[in-house]
C-alpha cells in the first residue's frame, strides 16, 4: 500500500516527464529535509527549496534556479507559493488542515487559497493531502464539488496504534500529582527495555504557563498584548509567546509587594526536567521554539534522535508533523484536553486533528 507522499512523487513523475513543473508545500520548515530527501532520491538536482530560515544568498539562488526553469520542483513552506515557476503543471499542498498556510503577519494571506486561483487560472490540479483534512474541505469533497481520494491503509499495511485515555483526575486521587500517569511511566520503561524510542508531545513551551500572586491575584501579562507571560527556566525570563517581549521573572509582587509568587501550568521545558527526574538513565532531546532558533537546527534535533537512538523527543507541534520515525512504538500526550478550551470555534477539530496526528506517529514494534 502507498503512502501520501509515493503518491506526490508519481503524479510529479508523470508532470515532469510532460514538460512541466511542480510545488509542494509543506507546514513546518522541520518537515522540509525530510521532503527533500525523498524528492532528492527520485528527481535528482532539479528541486529548488524555499523557506524563511534560508540566507538572503541561498534563497536568490534557489528564486534565480526556479526563473531560470532550472529547477523543475519546488518544495517549502507557504511562502513557496509565490516562486517563479515556469510552466506549473500541478500544486501539492501536504498536511493542508493545518493553520500555518496562513500568515497572520503583513502581508497577511492563506496559501491554499493563492493555490486554488493559479490552478483556475492554469487549468492545473490542485492536490491537498491529509489524514484529517480540513472539515470545511472535507465537506465540499462529500458534496461532489471536490474530487476525493482516500487511502484506506497506512503505508506498508502498517497496523493504527492502539489508543488509551486515561483520566488524570484518578490519578490524582491515587496520589499522583505528576502530569505522567502511572501507566504512562510504566509504558515508558517497558519500551526502554525493548530498545525502543518514545515521544511526548505537549502542546505548550516553555517551563509554567502563566505566573499569578497568590495574595491580590496578580498575573502577569505582557505590556503589549496584555495575555498572560510564560517562564522559561534556563533564561530564568517572562516571554510573551505572540510578540516576543521578555523581561525578568517577578520575584515580588507589584501590585502588592507580596513574595507569595506561584508559578501556575506546564510547558515543554517542565515536562522534560520531569521526566529527566524520573528516568535518569534515559537520554532526552526536545523540539519547540525554544530549541530550533538556530539555522538546520530542527534537521540536527531530528537526526540526532534518529541516527544517536536516544530514548526520549519531547516537543510541540513540531513533532507532529510529517516525521516518520519507525523505532518509535510509544506516544504520550500530555494534558491532551488543554487545546479543548482554546479561544476557536474550531478548537474541537483542532484538537482532534492534532491528537490523530501525534498518534500516528507510533508504530507497533
Amino acid at each position: 500500500m502507498l503512502g501520501k507522499t509515493e503518491v506526490y512523487l508519481q503524479v510529479i513523475e508523470k508532470v515532469i516527464n510532460t514538460g512541466k513543473s511542480a510545488i509542494v508545500l509543506v507546514p513546518e520548515i522541520s518537515l522540509t529535509p525530510q521532503m527533500v530527501d525523498r524528492f532528492f532520491a527520485r528527481f535528482g538536482d532539479c528541486i529548488a527549496v524555499l523557506h524563511s530560515k534560508l540566507s538572503s544568498g541561498e534563497r536568490f539562488d534557489e528564486w534565480n534556479r526556479i526563473k531560470n526553469n532550472e529547477a523543475k520542483i519546488v518544495i517549502g513552506a507557504r511562502s513557496a507559493i509565490f516562486a517563479p515557476v515556469q510552466n506549473l503543471g500541478v500544486i501539492i499542498i501536504d498536511e493542508e488542515h493545518d493553520s500555518s498556510y496562513k500568515s497572520d503577519s503583513n502581508p497577511r494571506y492563506d496559501s491554499k487559497d493563492i493555490a486554488r486561483f493559479m490552478c483556475k487560472e492554469n487549468e492545473i490540479p490542485l492536490i491537498l493531502g491529509s489524514a484529517t483534512p480540513d472539515i470545511s474541505d472535507y465537506y465540499k469533497a462529500e458534496k461532489g464539488d471536490r474530487e476525493l481520494v482516500k487511502l484506506t491503509k497506512r503505508a506498508n499495511n502498517a497496523s493504527l496504534p492502539d489508543v488509551k485515555i486515561v483520566d488524570l483526575r484518578q490519578e490524582l486521587a491515587m496520589g499522583n500529582h505528576s502530569m505522567i500517569s502511572y501507566e504512562l511511566q510504566e509504558a515508558i520503561e517497558e519500551n526502554k527495555k525493548k530498545n525502543k524510542q518514545t515521544i511526548l508531545f505537549l502542546n505548550r513551551r516553555g517551563f509554567s504557563t502563566f505566573i499569578m500572586c497568590r495574595d491580590c491575584g496578580y498575573t502577569v501579562k505582557c505590556k503589549n498584548c496584555n495575555i498572560a507571560m510564560t517562564y522559561h527556566l534556563y533564561e530564568n525570563r517572562l516571554k510573551c509567546h505572540y510578540c516576543g517581549y521578555e523581561r525578568d521573572a517577578v520575584k515580588v509582587c507589584p501590585e502588592c509587594n507580596s513574595t507569595k509568587i506561584k508559578y501556575f501550568g506546564t510547558g515543554t521545558q517542565k515536562l522534560e526536567n520531569e521526566i529527566n527526574k524520573m528516568y535518569p538513565e534515559m537520554t532526552t532531546i526536545r523540539m519547540d521554539i525554544d530549541t530550533v532558533t538556530k539555522k538546520n537546527s530542527h534537521e540536527e534535533i531530528l537526526e540526532k534522535f534518529k541516527n544517536e537512538n536516544i530514548d526520549i523527543l519531547i516537543g510541540t507541534q513540531m513533532v507532529v508533523k510529517g516525521h516518520h520515525f519507525p523505532n518509535v512504538t510509544l506516544v504520550g500526550i500530555i494534558a491532551a484536553d488543554t487545546s479543548l478550551n482554546i479561544g476557536d470555534y474550531r478548537a474541537a477539530e483542532r484538537t482532534f486533528q492534532t491528537i490523530t496526528q501525534v498518534a500516528r506517529k507510533s508504530w507497533k514494534g
